[in-house]
C-alpha cells in the first residue's frame, strides 16, 4: 500500500535532456555512448564531476572542445545551488539550496580541527512529524534525487574551498528522513564513496533514522553501507508514542530487536541519539532505561540538548542533568558524548532546519544572502 512519503525524486533535467550531475559510472559510459563516445570519456566525466568537482562544461579541459561543446549545447549539469548562508560565531555555516523545481533544503558545513562534517537533507519536509523538530512542521513534499543528494556535498566543498586531503564526514541528519529514500540515498552513496571520485570512506557516513524498522532491515542488507544512527529520544512507549508517532507503528521492542540483528562489522557501535526535552525525557530513570535499552547490541549513546525553536513547547535541561545522565551512562559501561550542536544562533543545529510547506523559506526563520 502507498505510504504518503513514497514520492518520486524528479530528474533534476527534465525530459528532454540528460543530466550528468549524480550519474555513477555506469551512467556516465552509458552518457558517453548516446554521444557516440568512447566508454573511457566516461571515465573522464566521472574525474572531473567528482574528483575535480567542477559545476561547469567548460571547466572539463580533460575533454576536447568540440566535445564540451556538444556536452554544453545537449546535456545538462544541473546541481543543486547555493542561494542561502548564513555563517556561525561557532564556525559553522547553514547553506539553504534551491533545487531545479523551486523547493529548497537546507544543510550545514561544520569545521572541525582536522576535518569536516556535512550535514545532508534527503527529503524535502519530513513525513515523521516529531513533536520537537522543526522540520516535521513542514509535512513530506517529495525526495531528494542522488544527484540532489550528491549536489550539497559538492556545492558545500567548492563552496568553502575544501581541500581534497581533509577528510569529510557526512551526516544524514538534516531535513527528512533518509530510510523513507533509501534508493536514492544508497545511490548517492556509492558515488560519494568511489574512490575515484569523493572517495569518502564508507565508516565516515552516517544515516540517522527515527525508527523505521522495515528501513533499517532493508539497509542491513547492503555489503556496503553507511553507519547506523537511531534517534531514539524516549524510553517509554508511551513517552515515545507522544513525541515520536513511528512509535505507534514499530514499538521499542520491535526496534530494539531490529538493531541486534543489525550486521555490525568488527568494531562498529549503533549511535543512539537522545534528545534531552526538559522533564520530560530527562530523568534520571529514563537514563538507567537508555541504559538498559542500549546494552542489546553495541552500542554508543550521543545526548543531544534540545535546541529550541519557535513553537515548538519544549525547553533544553539544566547542566546539572546532562551530566548527572552522562555519569549514569558511563558507570553504566556506555561510551556517551554530548552533541554541542552546531550553528544554533543561525537556525542551523539539529532539529531546527526548517522550510515553509513549499519548501521555501520560512517567515519566522533568520536567513542571509
Amino acid at each position: 500500500m502507498s505510504q504518503p512519503w513514497d514520492l518520486p525524486a524528479p530528474e533534476a533535467g527534465g525530459a528532454a535532456r540528460p543530466n550528468a550531475a549524480g550519474l555513477d559510472g555506469a551512467g556516465l559510459k552509458v552518457l558517453a555512448a548516446t554521444l557516440g563516445e568512447p566508454a573511457w570519456r566516461g571515465n573522464q566525466l566521472f574525474d572531473g564531476l567528482y574528483r575535480q568537482r567542477w559545476t561547469r562544461w567548460e571547466q572539463f579541459s580533460s575533454l576536447p572542445i568540440a566535445l564540451r561543446t556538444r556536452l554544453e549545447a545537449g546535456v545538462d549539469l544541473a546541481w543543486p545551488a547555493i542561494v542561502q548562508s548564513q555563517a556561525s560565531e561557532d564556525g559553522s555555516t547553514k547553506h539553504v539550496f534551491e533545487l531545479a523545481d523551486g523547493k529548497q533544503v537546507e544543510g550545514v558545513f561544520m569545521p572541525y580541527s582536522g576535518r569536516v562534517t556535512l550535514c545532508l537533507s534527503s527529503q524535502v519536509g519530513c513525513a515523521m512529524g516529531c513533536t520537537f523538530c522543526a522540520t516535521g512542521q513542514m509535512g513530506i513534499i517529495r525526495n531528494l534525487s542522488a544527484a540532489e543528494i550528491v549536489g550539497q556535498v559538492v556545492a558545500m566543498l567548492n563552496h568553502h574551498e575544501h581541500p581534497a586531503e581533509r577528510p569529510v564526514n557526512l551526516v544524514f541528519m538534516g531535513m527528512g528522513e533518509p530510510l523513507h529514500n533509501l534508493d536514492h540515498v544508497m545511490a548517492a552513496f556509492s558515488v560519494l564513496t568511489d574512490p575515484k571520485g569523493l572517495a569518502i570512506p564508507p565508516r565516515r557516513i552516517t544515516v540517522s533514522t527515527s525508527g523505521l524498522v522495515s528501513g533499517i532491515v532493508r539497509m542491513g542488507g547492503f555489503t556496503k553501507r553507511p553507519r547506523l544512527a537511531l534517534s531514539l529520544n524516549a524510553t517509554t512507549d508511551v513517552r515515545r508514542s507522544l513525541i515520536m508517532p513511528v512509535n505507534r507503528v514499530w514499538n521499542l521492542e520491535a526496534l530494539a530487536a531490529a538493531l541486534a540483528a543489525f550486521p555490525l562489522q568488527s568494531g562498529e557501535r549503533i549511535t543512539l541519539e537522545y534528545v534531552l526535552l526538559k522533564g520530560v525525557t530527562d530523568s534520571l530513570e529514563d537514563g538507567r532505561r537508555l541504559a538498559a535499552f542500549a546494552h542489546h547490541f553495541p552500542a554508543k549513546v550521543n545526548l543531544i540538548p534540545f535546541n529550541p525553536h519557535e513553537g515548538s513547547g519544549f525547553e533544553p535541561p539544566e547542566e546539572s542533568r546532562i551530566g548527572a545522565l552522562c555519569r549514569l551512562l558511563s558507570d553504566a559501561g556506555l561510551p556517551v558524548s554530548v552533541r554541542r550542536s552546531r550553528g544554533q544562533d543561525v537556525a542551523g543545529a539539529c532539529g531546527q532546519l526548517v522550510r515553509d510547506r513549499q519548501g521555501k523559506g520560512s517567515p519566522g526563520l533568520k536567513t542571509e544572502d
